[in-house]
């Protein structure tokens, strides 16, 4: 087995800035905005924050606690912490659901859906947008996915842009970009809610958003919340693990996972007090689905003044969080193979990049040449989530409501019961009771009660 990383985020900031990257991505300005449009606003804001706090929060501290007790990859790591706790060597598959299944298999749709938002920054700034109308909005979504040569260069694009930031290392590389993307990320969000705010609709977007509707909760809304809550967390996809490795001994590992999830249920808020204003103010619908960001709100950028430098900066905040993400989905590959195969990590890089865009291209395809072929149809899959079963949603479908709850599920029972409990108080610095107690409860038995749920819900 490979020694223990030496390599270690240069300050705390650091570390805090790439995991709230990690965490702050399109899970929280593309997908959660739809989502909660499109499961009854509040009633589904109110499940998922409740799900971060319970569920996604106790998750992610067991992976910053054995992460950085095992200070390898998130293979490594749980090999080491099995091991240790005096269990057998093959738990390490749970570092390898994560790191492949989760990791590569969320950064190869992902890249795909960040591509087609860099290309938006373009339309965007020409006009494209003004005075586009609802079929010319559609028209224009449907053309650009129509073209799997133009959405090819965009998902390649991306997908390079990932694999320089992470094979520059840690330092050189993740770190840079992180400290100066966030605060951009930030400034960029801040500044939409703020122009938001001067519409009419805001009052309205508040209400929906934060005016509980308990009439509207249904096991539709709270599987679709938490699936949510570890989307956007980055838990479950190697990320934390990795990123838990390179953290020095003096973080507190319960205080920053508190401040990761709160600054990424903040962001996730202000998207939607970012978009609804928008959208309600130009009578457009909240449940658009996914075709939100890109037919619903260039009608609205189009119609605004100043819509096309509105438009540029949101299609630009878009991509910065898609950027400090897709880094902390490919990191987890790129410190196994440098871990396993003695790999220079430039090379590591390419290899793990090239996996999730090759992977990705089914996803592309899926789009345009082949929306209509259905791949598991000879064992009587037809749909998945009421959409046809092709495989750009097959691999999202397994991706969000199979591998990430099944990946959680497992951190869970392995956590809460299978390593030993000195070496998690030790390795998070608390005494017995309180805090830890009251965690160790959670990844025990309410964690792992709530994501089989969720897997039975996903089978049936």
């Amino acid at each position: 087995m490979a020694s223990k990383s030496k390599v270690q985020w240069s300050s705390k900031t650091a570390f805090l800035l790439a995991a709230v990257g990690s965490a702050v991505g399109l899970g929280n300005i593309w997908r959660f905005p739809y989502l909660a449009g499109e499961n009854g606003g509040s009633a589904f804001v109110l499940v998922y924050v409740g799900f971060v706090f319970l569920i996604g929060i106790p998750v992610l501290l067991a992976e910053l606690t054995i992460g950085r007790r095992g200070g390898m990859s998130p293979i490594g790591s749980v090999r080491k912490i099995a091991l240790e706790s005096g269990l057998s060597k093959h738990w390490d598959w749970l570092g390898r659901v994560g790191t492949f299944g989760g990791g590569l298999g969320l950064l190869s749709f992902y890249s795909v859906i960040a591509g087609w938002v860099m290309a938006y920054i373009i339309q965007a700034a020409i006009g494209a947008f003004s005075g586009i109308t609802a079929v010319e909005a559609q028209g224009a979504m449907q053309d650009y996915s129509a073209h799997a040569g133009t959405m090819t260069f965009w998902h390649f694009a991306f997908t390079g842009i990932t694999v320089f930031i992470v094979g520059k290392g840690i330092q050189g590389g993740l770190e840079k970009a992180v400290t100066y993307l966030m605060p951009a990320l930030f400034l960029l969000l801040l500044l939409m809610v703020g122009y938001s705010m001067a519409t009419a609709e805001f009052g309205k977007a508040v209400e929906f958003l934060f005016t509980p509707d308990f009439s509207k909760i249904n096991s539709g809304v709270v599987l679709t919340a938490l699936g949510q809550a570890f989307f956007s967390l980055s838990v479950t996809v190697g990320t934390m693990f990795a990123y838990g490795a390179y953290l020095p001994k003096d973080v507190s590992l319960h205080k920053s996972a508190i401040l990761i999830a709160s600054a990424d249920t903040a962001v996730a808020l202000l998207a939607g007090l970012a978009i609804f204003p928008l959208v309600f103010a130009y009578g457009l619908s909240p449940d658009s689905g996914p075709t939100l960001i890109f037919v619903t709100l260039p009608i609205a950028f189009g119609q605004m003044p100043g819509g096309a430098v509105i438009g540029t900066a949101f299609f630009v905040l878009l991509t910065i969080a898609a950027i400090t993400s897709s880094i902390s989905l490919l990191e987890p590959a790129v410190a196994w193979f440098e871990e396993r195969f003695r790999m220079k990590r430039w090379y590591a890089s390419l290899i793990g990049g090239g996996i999730a865009f090759l992977v990705g291209m089914l996803t592309l395809y899926s789009n345009n040449d082949w929306a209509e072929l259905v791949p598991l149809s000879f064992v009587g899959i037809e749909t998945v989530s009421g959409k046809i079963a092709n495989w750009g949603n097959l691999i999202d479908f397994f991706v969000s409501n199979m591998v990430m709850p099944i990946s959680g599920f497992m951190i869970a029972i392995f956590a809460g019961w299978f390593v030993k409990r000195d070496f998690l108080k030790e390795e998070m610095g608390l005494p017995e009771g309180g805090i830890f107690e009251i965690w160790h409860v959670l990844i025990k038995y309410v964690v792992p009660l709530a994501l089989g749920y969720v897997i039975f819900m996903g089978l049936k």
